[in-house]
């Protein structure tokens, strides 16, 4: 079974741990609103319209200016709502993308600085497309291309290296959350399990980016702000967008606490394990649809997307939160993503740092969180 499969045995023990309001959770969960289905598929074709339309470029880009991972974004997120490789709009787009495969496996445009960031992004998009084994090449060497951007023995670092196993934007440059957590997405893409050397090196730097002071994260950081969600990067004097704590603790966010708490999943780390548990009580005591938690709304999509990727991941229908509520994350989720759609289909927010003032990078952050809310077949 694939590390990112949810089990039943999974199911069960997350269960456990929404302990002590487990049986509040299972009261509720009767008589939680479900995802409507209807309303789900009109915001969808709403936004797949308005990027066919309105917003791809004659070659098939979608706001090209900024390197192609937007483009891989949003093809992916018309994939994983059920759009076919074959569909016009779609196949220009595919061709657009091929245009970026170069010599040494990498997915990224000439001279770019995003080399990791653009590779794990096309990976994701040709994974979505690869259903006639087409983009199996491209596969393959993409995945040998990031394994030799990623921190390890290769460049001379051992475990002992806060480094280890991460990997930034181009590789060899100060490595980060974000940028590990695709870098993990594009690995599990190209078929690499939780026992793959590359995932098991990038759950060590995932592990050090986690408040929680333990034998898989001794740097300074977590014993001063011991929450249990994630930051940033450990490397140097470490980092976060939130700030730091007045003890000089690097503070949580929701976006890395998700991309961290998915990144575990996918490595095969149990639900029983010290680090999830702490992850899944931040995530109860931060649960939050109308802000990214220590941010407010900077980066909401991105969190938007990485909440619903780690929650569907984590098998549990409902999330309770620490007041004991139980939150039908799916049918809250899609029905705020529906009430911030703008009345041509598109997405974006007020607050355009990274790039979320751009309604195709937006639209494909919201379309992608969507096809999230589904709820799985039984």
């Amino acid at each position: 079974m694939s590390p990112i499969t949810s089990s039943a045995l999974w199911a069960a023990a997350v269960a456990v741990l929404l302990s002590p309001w487990s049986s509040l959770a299972a009261r509720a969960e009767s008589a939680a609103p479900a995802v409507d289905s209807q309303a789900l598929d009109q915001a969808v074709q709403k936004g797949i319209d308005y990027l066919r339309t309105k917003a791809q470029a004659d070659d098939g880009s979608y706001s090209a200016a900024n390197g192609p991972g937007i483009t891989a974004i949003v093809v992916t997120s018309i994939l994983r709502n059920g759009r076919s490789p074959s569909d016009p709009a779609v196949a220009k787009s595919l061709k657009y993308l091929e245009g970026f495969v170069q010599a040494d496996g990498g997915i990224y445009a000439p001279n770019s600085r995003l080399r990791n960031y653009e590779t794990c992004l096309g990976m994701l998009c040709f994974k979505e497309a690869n259903r006639d084994g087409r983009y199996d090449a491209i596969l393959k060497n993409g995945d040998k291309f990031l394994k030799g951007l990623q921190f390890s023995e290769g460049d001379g670092r051992t475990p002992a290296d806060v480094a280890y196993g991460g990997v930034g934007y181009s590789g060899f440059e100060r490595p980060d959350l974000s940028n590990t957590h695709f870098l993990m997405d594009a690995l599990e893409a190209a078929g690499d399990g939780q026992d793959d050397e590359a995932v098991k090196r990038a759950l060590i730097f995932v592990s050090r980016c986690q408040n929680l002071e333990s034998e898989y994260n001794t740097t300074p950081f977590p014993a001063k702000n011991p929450d249990g969600g994630f930051y940033y990067t450990p490397v140097g004097a470490g980092g976060s967008p939130a700030g730091k704590t007045p003890e000089g603790g690097l503070r949580s966010y929701g976006s890395m606490s998700y991309a961290g708490l998915k990144s575990m999943i996918f490595a095969g780390v149990t639900a029983n394990d010290p680090r999830v548990k702490a992850a899944i009580a931040w995530a109860q005591k931060h649960y939050s649809l109308t802000e990214n938690p220590g941010l407010g709304d900077g980066g909401l999509y991105y969190y938007y997307h990485l909440f619903a990727k780690a929650l569907d991941a984590l098998g549990q229908p409902t999330l309770t939160d620490d007041k004991g509520q139980s939150h039908d994350w799916r049918a809250e989720l899609a029905a705020e993503l529906a009430r911030r759609q703008r009345p041509d289909g598109s997405w974006i927010n007020t607050n355009s740092r990274w790039l979320e003032g751009d309604p195709s990078l937006v639209t494909g952050y919201a379309l992608l969180t969507l096809s999230y809310c589904r709820p799985p077949a039984k």
